[in-house]
């Protein structure tokens, strides 16, 4: 029995995917349009029937770096917080810093995050929930380096410099905090 030309399956995963097969549903009724959602251990890629197999290797890639980036931005739990806490404790700081307690607030609105090392609790702004991992990985970070070494001296910048994205994160969460400050032209992006 012939293959069905409308479907394909790869089995050795593209980039990004965090899946072992990726689908391709070729469909004669979509003109223009590219989906992609995950089912079970497997990716489906929807395509026009029309598109070459070059394009559809290209749409292939870009759609499973757009789930992994969905996928990336999802909210994690005070529990899943907690957790890799505890992992990047683990990974930067040879297990040392040991929080008792990690949890998302929502009263921090002019910090990102806060520590209290005789309590071992860490508080994360809600402001963080749907920023890149590396972000929220550095925050995390930087407030289970409290727990090691309280104020910022050169010795609390001495544990951060073991995360690799520490300056790439600083900035990206001070290009948050500037674009606040921004005045919002509602009127002028309109004309």
């Amino acid at each position: 029995m012939p293959a069905d030309p409308q479907r394909s399956v790869t089995d050795t995963p593209h980039r990004g995917a965090g899946t072992s097969a990726v689908e391709v549903r070729r469909s004669p009724r979509r003109s223009r349009t590219v989906s992609a959602y995950r089912e079970g251990d497997r990716t489906v890629v929807l395509i026009p029937a029309r598109m070459s197999e070059a394009e559809e290797r290209r749409w292939v890639g870009v759609m499973l770096d757009k789930l992994a980036a969905q996928e990336s931005r999802s909210i994690l739990g005070d529990r899943e917080l907690t957790e890799r806490a505890l992992r990047l404790s683990e990974q930067y700081f040879d297990g040392r810093a040991r929080p008792g307690s990690v949890r998302w607030v929502t009263n921090q609105n002019t910090r990102w995050g806060s520590c209290t090392p005789s309590e071992g609790s860490i508080r994360l702004s809600h402001r963080l929930q749907g920023m890149p991992e590396y972000v929220v990985d550095y925050v995390l970070l930087h407030e289970l380096a409290h727990l090691l070494v309280p104020g910022h001296g050169p010795r609390f910048w001495r544990l951060l410099e073991a995360y690799p994205r520490t300056e790439r994160a600083r900035g990206y969460l001070e290009g948050v905090v500037a674009a606040g400050r921004l005045p919002h032209l509602t009127g002028a992006a309109e004309e």
